[in-house]
């Protein structure tokens, strides 16, 4: 679930050991996963960003048409065709590429997925300004965010301290009023912002947001 073309190394190496992790909550993941498949019809072409190892994307491809799904770590990708292939799935295109370099066509897709990714981005703005290019006047922008700027200082301290001996990738610190704001001013039209996780306190929020229609 990953974006920075210069994290693309780290990732690679993290990849296998990254797919053979649980997903520590899974009734949250789940609930993500429902509200998401409940926006999304039939006929929709979607793209996924930082679709990591393909799960997400696996899981929501018999809700849709077609699902490209990126992701900058090779590694990632090769696990996710072989995901693909094991289950069968022929609608879901997993391609190598990043976040911050979309060269679609404008207006290309119903919706845009970015799980677990937003935090990633050395230059948000610009990712949701191409996503924005990207979508259908009408479709949909679902994401899901760590809101680094809301856990505990030790995580504040320890991530860019791990980032310079390379045990971390890049990532940035906003809570999710900020996250909200900078989604807005890339001229989405924020229609729901919820928490799924199962704990009391959830730094990861859930927000869907709509490309507005031309009056």
């Amino acid at each position: 679930m990953h974006a920075s073309i210069d994290d693309g190394r780290f990732w690679d190496r993290a990849a296998r050991k990254y797919a053979r992790s649980p997903i520590k909550d899974m009734a949250g993941y789940e609930r993500t996963l429902d509200r998401t498949a409940q926006l999304l019809r039939g006929s929709d072409t979607v793209l996924e960003l930082g679709c990591g190892t393909g799960t997400t994307a696996l899981r929501l491809a018999p809700h849709v048409a077609r699902i490209v799904a990126i992701d900058a770590s090779q590694e990632m990708i090769a696990i996710a065709r072989e995901k693909a292939v094991a289950d069968g799935c022929h609608n879901v295109e997993f391609t190598a590429a990043s976040a911050d370099r979309l060269s679609a066509a404008e207006g290309t897709f119903d919706a845009v997925l970015a799980f677990n990714l937003l935090h990633l981005l050395a230059d948000r703005p610009s990712v949701l300004a191409q996503v924005r290019r990207l979508l259908k006047p009408g479709g949909h922008f679902v994401s899901k965010t760590p809101c680094l700027s809301e856990m505990n200082l030790l995580i504040r301290w320890a991530v860019p301290a791990m980032r310079l001996v390379g045990k971390a990738p890049y990532v940035s610190f906003f809570t999710a009023a900020e996250l909200e704001a900078d989604i807005a001013q890339a001229g989405f039209t924020v229609v729901e912002r919820v928490r799924h996780g199962s704990q009391r306190k959830d730094p990861r929020i859930f927000i869907m947001a709509r490309k507005p229609v031309p009056v």
